[in-house]
C-alpha cells in the first residue's frame, strides 16, 4: 500500500523502540484510542492498511481486532512536526475499547468527581469470549 521506508526513517522511537499513536475516526474527528507502535507495527500498518500495534503487556504485535473482529483500516497516516507522535486516521468497524465502549476516552473530571461519559456498547466478554 504504502512505502514504509520514508515514515521509518523519518519517526523518532523512544528508547524503547516505540513511538505514541493516537487513533482518530477518520470521518468524525472522534479520538478513539492511543497505543504504541515500534518498527514493525508501523511497516505492517503501511504496507497492509490494517493497523497494527505493540503491546507493551504481550510483547507483541497486536493486530487490532485480531480476537475481537473490532478492526482498524487506516485512512491516513500522520505524523507530528517532531517525527515522536503518530496520528492514525481510521475507519474502525465497531468499538475501540476493550471495555466495549466506542473510545478508550470515557472517564471525564468533574468538579463532582470522575464521570463515566461513553456508555458501553458491547460486553467485552462478547468482544473476547470469556
Amino acid at each position: 500500500m504504502i512505502d514504509p521506508q520514508p515514515t521509518l526513517a523519518a519517526l523518532k522511537f523512544n528508547d524503547d523502540g516505540l513511538v505514541p499513536a493516537i487513533a482518530q475516526q477518520h470521518d468524525s474527528g472522534e479520538v478513539l484510542m492511543m497505543a504504541w507502535m515500534n518498527r514493525d507495527s508501523v511497516e505492517e500498518t503501511l504496507r497492509t492498511g490494517r493497523v497494527c500495534y505493540w503491546s507493551r503487556s504481550r510483547g507483541k504485535l497486536w493486530r487490532k481486532g485480531e480476537s475481537s473482529g473490532q478492526q482498524q483500516r487506516l485512512v491516513e497516516f500522520l505524523m507530528d512536526c517532531d517525527g515522536d507522535t503518530i496520528l492514525l486516521k481510521v475507519d474502525q468497524d465497531g468499538v475501540a475499547c476493550h471495555t466495549g465502549r466506542r473510545t478508550c476516552f470515557y472517564t471525564a473530571a468533574r468538579p463532582e468527581g470522575l464521570a463515566e461519559v461513553a456508555p458501553v456498547l458491547v460486553k467485552p466478554e462478547d468482544l473476547y469470549g470469556k
